[in-house]
């Protein structure tokens, strides 16, 4: 099942997130649930995910952004973009990816832009099955100094 997540996915996610960055820092519980709430409950936040038999597999963070420009069209991030490594190559992050997708075009987003690793070529071949484009626009990031 693809859907959005709810209060309950607290654990489940942030399993997933785990494998995708393994070195983040725990998170003491009572402020992860009280981030976890605040994030769920943001209209511009959505946390995709996937459902096997009651086990979170799959997820991607969508943020519509407001704007002005684009004809005062919002435009979208997803970010975060994650299977848990027992469940690859089942095509689950490609239907997170297009449920994302379907919840920015129902947003009326005027654009989707998505960042990743520079080396991590099979993930960059999903994106691109699911209809991303490189090349159209060049992504920077600034870190804030350690």
């Amino acid at each position: 099942m693809i859907r959005v997540a709810t209060v309950d996915d607290l654990a489940g996610v942030l399993n997933l997130y785990k494998e995708l960055r393994p070195s983040d820092p725990n998170l003491e519980l009572n402020f992860a649930k009280d981030k976890w709430i605040e994030l769920i409950n943001n209209k511009q936040t959505y946390i995709v995910v996937a459902e096997i038999d009651g086990e979170l597999t799959s997820t991607c963070a969508l943020g519509i952004n407001m704007s002005i420009a684009n004809g005062a069209r919002p435009f979208a991030i997803i970010e975060h973009v994650i299977t848990a490594d027992k469940f690859r190559r089942q095509g689950l992050s490609r239907q997170v990816l297009e449920f994302a997708i379907s919840l920015a075009w129902q947003q009326n987003c005027c654009k989707i832009m998505l960042l990743s690793g520079e080396n991590l070529t099979s993930a960059h071949a999903l994106y691109e099955l699911v209809g991303f484009k490189s090349g159209i626009e060049k992504g920077f990031v600034i870190k804030p100094p350690i």
